[in-house]
């Protein structure tokens, strides 16, 4: 999703390939999978982030996902 990021692609690639097997997996469709990966993103800003940053982090997060998937002309 982001083009900068201060982690190696290596290790990315990684994380990302474990999360396909598991949904993969739980031949899980479209929108469970979603599902799934929204409440992971809200449990992750609940449990490690300060609540004053969620909304700022949260946000930012929005944009880069729109952003990644907006067409490229």
């Amino acid at each position: 999703m982001a083009k900068n990021s201060k982690f190696q692609d290596k290790q990315i690639e990684v994380m990302l390939q474990d999360m396909i097997t598991v949904i993969e997996k739980h031949q899980a469709p479209v929108d469970l999978s979603l599902i799934v990966l929204g409440n992971m993103v809200t449990n992750l800003l609940n449990n490690s982030v300060g609540k004053q940053q969620r909304v700022v982090l949260a946000q930012a997060f929005s944009d880069a996902l729109m952003n990644s998937i907006k067409d490229k002309k």
